[in-house]
């Protein structure tokens, strides 16, 4: 009985990601990210005629010495040309209770920041995607991973 619920959980959980076309996350070194440290991602997207979602993936532990993060992303062409760059800022922490946002377990944390919304590659082909964190820390502690996630948008018929 307890390997058909496994294997139906799986199934279920499975076909909830149809609409993922990449998602990577990248661990930090030693906890500590570094303001000159860029984690860069590269994807292929084939169909140009769907809109796609792309989000930032973010793990810390509650030991996180601010309430918010200040990241710059840049999305790049397979020639290296810049498409887009934003500096962005998210909340990682209740400002008022200092209560933690995300989903965790313990004092790990996992945030997922919608970055690009409905947005329509030009070409099919690679591109990359760039984050770095852009706190007044040169080392930003208590990170532990940094990611991205790409997804079709899905599209009621």
């Amino acid at each position: 009985m307890r390997i058909i619920i496994f294997f139906l959980a799986t199934l279920f959980l499975t076909g909830c990601e149809d609409n993922r076309v990449f998602e990577q996350n990248t661990d930090i070194d030693n906890k500590i990210w570094l303001a000159d440290s860029v984690v860069d991602f590269k994807f292929e997207i084939a169909d140009i005629t769907k809109p796609y979602h792309l989000y930032f993936n973010l793990r810390n532990t509650v030991s996180y010495p601010y309430e918010n993060i200040y990241v710059t992303y840049t999305l790049k062409d397979t020639l290296n040309n810049e498409i887009n760059k934003e500096l962005i800022n998210y909340n990682l922490f209740d400002p008022k209770t200092g209560k933690p946002f995300g989903s965790g377990l313990g004092d790990v944390f996992d945030h997922q920041f919608l970055i690009m919304e409905n947005y329509k590659f030009e070409r099919p082909g690679s591109y990359i995607f760039e984050i770095q964190q852009y706190m007044r820390m040169d080392s930003l502690p208590e990170v532990l991973s940094a990611g991205v996630r790409v997804e079709e948008v899905q599209v009621e018929e």
